[in-house]
């Protein structure tokens, strides 16, 4: 137990580490903030860091084990229709209380948060089973991705605007650590009734098939609630000014987040209940370990997203707005590329994956080029999300050309990279992008005078979309040195055979040495006149003396010819237990 604490403690340490630096390094550099502000970003790190170690110690205790039983049951039914159920059920359940989503509900105005977030789990829902049948069925991933894209697109045009870059944002932010393991445990149950076996390749591409649900459930729940702006106040912060005041205001937000919570966890756990009672029925140690995982994970997840909504959101806010009001607010250009370098090493999920696509390739792709192509795509994102700011560029002149590319490139990178680039989207904007790049970028967006709905809503779109090509062609970089590998392999058996022929002319014919007559020989300059018949008969009476001379150094070759050597000797002395009756020399 000590072991994993430690380990869920460096994970969660190094997750946070980078951002922190980041905005300690604003702090005293462009954007200095005043006590109240600071003193809560810290305090809500510190949360963060508490809620992050127990909401992933009882990810290990209780969500993953929940996730690997029932797939293992699904698995030994092989019944479809069980499977289908299974999987829009904990599809919706597991949504409703993903901490990234919950982040992404509070900041978005006009729908109740509730709302927002049971119609984005129960469009996961859906899309998990049609995840789960398409491994049933077999379907191309990259044909299942091109056709939802291209009818979340052509459904877009009759969004209001407002709401368009808020429904890709709720796909990038649904794949998040509650939901993982259980799409990943019902991808093998399901990959087991097909075939009996389980298919690595089937792994790949749920959680991006998946994220595709939340941008049609988004969209469709936009013609019924008008847009509203945005409002971004931190002012209160202002008549902060003790450290007692700094944890009143986090010990003021507690309250709400017990009672928001449970109502998001408590559906999970009822139907775990139900499934343990009618199907699953695991031993009591089971059930009290899982038990005990379960409450880790709702006290990890309320002091989360109290750290969260009441230190770091506001710090992101208060950033965005200062340096967007600067004169040269081109700046944030390149400093959105630098965090987006650093922010997406921050996200636990990416590392995993850079870890399987290491081991699929065989080594051939290695996690620091992974991790360069992850760095460079997200730093693409966030430099695009601030040019979207600054310029009030429509979401649709970036998106539509991105996810076309992403869709281009699929036609000709190997099929698992495909499924490895739509699942990395998902894990790329992660808890980072949602609790602090957001709330920067609505920052800045209301500095800059622009319109939150539209032009700071987006940037975790962004974040989901660039691995897309990124990976896409590292994919085809793997593609091209495989085959570079292949053709390096036939030459160098090419040239072994070349090599080992001339080798086993030497062996059996000496170093090529010829009588005084003819003088030495370079089998190696001239092999035709090698393979002629005079060659071997003068090769064969130099080897001949050469051969006797060493073994008989005692006698004077001077005063004898060669039919006279040859009558002292046999065959047999000279070639050993190689030499085959009648065999030429």
């Amino acid at each position: 137990m000590s072991h994993v604490l430690s380990e869920k403690l460096k994970e969660s340490l190094g997750s946070l580490l980078p951002i922190i630096l980041i905005v300690l390094a604003l702090n005293f550099t462009f954007a200095p903030m005043p006590f109240a502000v600071r003193g809560m970003f810290l305090l809500g790190a510190f949360f963060l860091l508490v809620g992050m170690v127990m909401f992933t110690l009882g990810q290990h205790l209780a969500l993953m084990p929940i996730g690997e039983h029932l797939g293992q049951y699904l698995s030994r039914s092989r019944k479809i229709w069980l499977i289908v159920i299974a999987a829009l059920l904990m599809g919706t359940m597991v949504t409703i209380a993903e901490p990234d989503l919950q982040i992404l509900a509070r900041q978005v105005p006009g729908i109740p948060n509730m709302v927002l977030t049971v119609t984005v789990a129960v469009g996961l829902g859906v899309f998990l089973v049609l995840a789960m049948l398409r491994i049933l069925y077999q379907v191309s991933m990259a044909k299942l991705l091109a056709v939802s894209y291209i009818g979340a697109f052509i459904l877009g045009i009759f969004v209001p605007k407002e709401y368009f870059a808020v429904a890709f944002d709720a796909g990038g932010v649904t794949t998040g650590p509650f939901a993982i393991p259980f799409i990943l445990a019902l991808g093998v149950g399901v990959s087991s009734v097909r075939g009996g076996k389980s298919n690595r390749d089937d792994s790949f591409g749920l959680a991006a098939l998946c994220s595709v649900g939340p941008v049609y459930a988004v969209m469709i729940l936009s013609f019924f609630y008008e847009p509203q702006q945005s409002d971004l106040h931190t002012e209160a912060l202002q008549n902060i000014g003790t450290v007692p005041q700094l944890f009143e205001e986090f010990l003021h937000a507690f309250p709400a987040h017990f009672y928001e919570i449970a109502l998001a966890v408590l559906p999970l756990v009822l139907l775990f209940l139900v499934f343990q009672v009618t199907v699953l029925r695991l031993p009591v140690g089971t059930l009290i370990k899982i038990g005990v995982g379960l409450v880790y994970t709702y006290l990890g997840l309320v002091v989360f997203l109290t750290g969260v909504s009441t230190g770091f959101m506001p710090a992101g806010v208060f950033i965005g707005k200062y340096l967007g009001g600067l004169p040269h607010a081109w700046v944030l250009i390149p400093l959105g590329a630098v965090m987006g370098f650093f922010i997406v090493l921050a996200e636990p999920a990416v590392h995993v994956l850079i870890e399987e696509v290491e081991d699929l390739s065989g080594g051939a792709i290695t996690k620091k080029v992974l991790r360069r192509a992850f760095s460079i795509s997200v730093a693409i994102a966030l430099a695009l999300a601030m040019i979207r700011v600054l310029t009030h560029v429509s979401i649709w002149w970036v998106i539509l050309p991105g996810y076309a590319l992403a869709i281009i490139l699929s036609r000709f990178s190997p099929k698992v990279f495909t499924a490895i680039a739509f699942d990395s989207g998902a894990v790329a904007s992660g808890p980072m992008t949602a609790t602090f790049v957001l709330p920067f970028t609505m920052g800045v967006c209301e500095s800059s005078g622009g319109n939150i709905m539209t032009d700071a809503f987006g940037v975790v779109a962004l974040v989901a979309m660039t691995p897309l090509f990124t990976v896409q062609i590292v994919g085809l970089l793997y593609q091209r040195s495989l085959a570079g590998a292949q053709d390096a392999e036939e030459g160098s058996l090419e040239s072994i055979t070349h090599h080992l022929e001339e080798q086993r002319v030497h062996e059996r014919w000496g170093a090529a040495e010829y009588s005084d007559a003819q003088g030495r020989f370079d089998a190696d300059a001239d092999m035709d006149y090698a393979a002629s018949q005079e060659w071997v008969e003068e090769v064969g009476s130099a080897s001949l003396v050469r051969r006797v001379a060493s073994d008989n150094e005692y006698i004077n070759f001077d005063d004898y010819d060669y039919e006279r050597i040859e009558s002292l000797v046999t065959e047999e002395d000279f070639f050993g237990d190689e030499f085959e009756e009648g065999e030429a020399l």
